[in-house]
């Protein structure tokens, strides 16, 4: 995968915050076979696979970065104990150059949500905060500066998540704690399957825990095996990316499920339709910028 250049502390903090991955979590209460053929054994299923794995990540950023239509959902949910976070991002491109907005919406509680939107060439994002967010602005919708200072797609908050899945499956393959195996399905596609531990995932910040929750994982439960299935439609573009694993250890049930799939392309109706300026809270300046995401902050790591 293209490396991009490492971003600021503040460029880290503000992605992580509108991402919402530092996830709330809450008190609640408590597949089949797939046909096609094996395509080769032993040695050389992990020869094979490893080569399928690279030549993925290597064509992920050409694949993520066009500009053709694009649209796809990521259902992301962590369970600890009784604690539980459960929320879906769904990004959209549109045009040439494209425009891109995603959405964050929890499942759980239809009132915290956050949607952010660029139109094409325009120097400001747009954030539509639902009400669990109100006390961050007068508005419903923030405008913020745009920085694009050469980040690759993968700093995008709707693709940003499904780069660290696969970059997990990469570091583990190359630290050879990857079980390998690869199918080919019946209509040309092929999956390939892996292992990885909690360890990788929260390395990689597939999943990204407040403190208090990370106290909650003992070493044992880091080591434990989380499944990893990469289906590619039958040109080898990605189509699905899942991760699951339920891990007991310490006195402590660990629940991951990431799942992340490309849908039908988007058309223009997809994206937001731009209030009047008197409906925006216009934020400018760093410091602004700043504060409101250390406030939103202070919202998704609550829970504790």
């Amino acid at each position: 995968m293209t490396q991009c250049p490492k971003p600021s502390r503040r460029r880290r903090l503000r992605t992580l915050a509108a991402l919402g991955v530092v996830l709330a979590l809450t008190t609640s209460c408590a597949s089949g076979g797939r046909s096609g053929t094996p395509i080769p054994d032993g040695d050389a299923a992990a020869e094979y696979v490893s080569a399928k794995f690279a030549a993925t990540l290597e064509h992920l950023d050409d694949d993520l970065a066009g500009n053709e239509p694009r649209q796809s959902t990521h259902r992301s949910y962590t369970r600890i104990g009784d604690k539980k976070a459960d929320a879906t991002i769904t990004a959209i491109q549109v045009g040439s150059p494209p425009s891109r907005f995603y959405k964050n919406h929890s499942n759980r509680d239809s009132a915290d949500y956050r949607d952010y939107y660029r139109p094409a060439g325009s120097d400001v994002e747009y954030a539509i905060l639902g009400p669990v967010y109100e006390s961050l602005a007068p508005t419903a919708w923030v405008s913020l500066p745009y920085e694009d200072v050469g980040y690759d797609v993968c700093f995008w908050g709707g693709y940003a998540i499904v780069c660290r899945m696969l970059s997990t499956v990469q570091s583990s393959l190359e630290n050879g704690h990857a079980a390998k195996q690869a199918k080919s399905l019946q209509d040309g596609s092929v999956e390939l399957t892996a292992e990885v531990t909690l360890r990788d995932i929260l390395e990689e910040r597939v999943v990204i825990l407040p403190e208090w929750a990370l106290q909650q994982i003992s070493e044992e439960a880091r080591d434990g095996i989380v499944e990893t299935r990469i289906a590619l439609d039958p040109q080898g573009g990605l189509k699905e990316i899942e991760m699951n694993g339920l891990i007991t250890a310490g006195g402590t049930e660990i629940e991951i499920k990431e799942h992340y799939q490309v849908l039908e392309p988007p058309t223009e109706e997809s994206l937001p339709k731009i209030p009047p300026p008197d409906q925006i809270t216009a934020l400018k300046t760093d410091a602004e910028v700043d504060e409101f995401y250390d406030r939103m902050s202070q919202i998704t790591s609550s829970g504790g």
